[in-house]
């Protein structure tokens, strides 16, 4: 596998590489990187041959997306670029960024059409562009009808601006309520999901997964390290001043805990057998996952970028995939706790049926 070996975006004509470029690090902010270390990543990703781009009108106050903008424009690149952007956090400005809060007017916010006409303005000035690839529902506001958001989305697919449109961090049924309505109206409808997903976050197997399956949206992991959890630099003896997870951060100490150290000695253990480092083959488990179209990466200096890359060139044997699936089993409640072999064979009298597809 390479960043070259592409493959479509759920059930649509969006070709895409394996690994996407995350640009949440673009600009200033406690993870940020400066102007021409971010320069330096896109230009190695692009070098690589990656396509895929993806930012938000909220990461460093919007100043992700005019750098990628100016990178793009002076690449001369943007129609061999599938840029994705993402809307519903409150004024387009990120609370990461000093004084920057964006909570007077509550409709810059959410996903009201209101809100996704005034964003997505704003984003295509600061990119620079005319049309974006792939929109992002950023996270669902709680609120807004499904109906109002895939007659919203389906109008600007239909209008030129947007080609395709996915949602992140949503329920599984909200997702799978747009696809229905799209199909019901013929009109465009969502292409993916973007969810946390990794060796010690598979919790969205149980309903994301058969949803994205069933709707034909590809699923797009963020975070497949963890938040740098699974790169192998913390230790259980001793987290303090080693990375992004030891001050603050988005996961507080989620991470640190007894399961996912089991999970990490795990994936030590089957990286030191492989030669590889932990990271990459934390990325190369994720990338071989059922489901997945591409998986969002992202790196404050090119040196972690082109350690994730490499990652594409691991295929990990059956034997290691199975101590890895084993050891980060989801904990599943009793309606998950039956297989479905197992539910079949109950339900069928005993006879093993196949169903369409399988």
């Amino acid at each position: 596998m390479a960043l070259t070996d592409f493959r479509t975006l759920g059930r649509s004509g969006l070709v895409v590489s394996p690994l996407a470029l995350g640009t949440m690090t673009f600009g200033p902010g406690a993870w940020g990187a400066d102007e021409a270390t971010s320069r330096a990543i896109f230009d190695a990703y692009r070098a690589a041959g990656g396509n895929f781009i993806d930012t938000a009108d909220v990461y460093a106050g919007g100043e992700s997306e005019k750098l990628v903008g100016r990178f793009m424009a002076d690449s001369v690149a943007r129609d061999d670029i599938v840029l994705a952007t993402k809307f519903a956090f409150n004024g387009s400005a990120s609370p990461r960024v000093a004084g920057q809060t964006g909570r007077g007017n509550p409709n810059a916010g959410g996903a009201g059409a209101k809100n996704i006409h005034r964003a997505l303005d704003a984003s295509l000035r600061r990119l620079g562009t005319d049309y974006i690839d792939l929109y992002w529902m950023h996270i669902w506001d709680g609120v807004t009808p499904v109906e109002e958001i895939v007659q919203t989305l389906g109008d600007l697919v239909r209008a030129g601006k947007i080609r395709y449109y996915g949602f992140s961090d949503m329920p599984a049924w909200l997702a799978m309520k747009a696809a229905t309505i799209a199909n019901e109206r013929r009109v465009p409808g969502p292409i993916a999901m973007q969810l946390e997903y990794s060796l010690v976050a598979r919790d969205v197997e149980g309903e994301h997964f058969p949803a994205a399956r069933e709707g034909g949206m590809g699923v797009m992991p963020w975070s497949p390290l963890a938040g740098g959890f699974l790169s192998g630099k913390y230790k259980r003896e001793n987290t303090a001043d080693i990375g992004r997870l030891s001050g603050a951060n988005p996961f507080g100490n989620s991470k640190f805990v007894d399961r996912n150290w089991d999970i990490l000695a795990a994936l030590t253990a089957v990286a030191a057998e492989l030669d590889r480092p932990v990271a990459q083959v934390a990325l190369a488990w994720t990338l071989a996952r059922p489901g997945v179209a591409s998986t969002l990466i992202g790196a404050s200096k090119v040196s972690q970028l082109e350690t994730n890359i490499a990652a594409t060139d691991i295929c990990l044997p059956a034997e290691a995939m199975q101590r890895l699936d084993t050891a980060s089993a989801p904990v599943p409640g009793f309606s998950a706790s039956l297989t479905m072999p197992a539910i079949r064979k109950m339900v069928f009298g005993g006879h093993r049926v196949t169903g369409w597809g399988e």
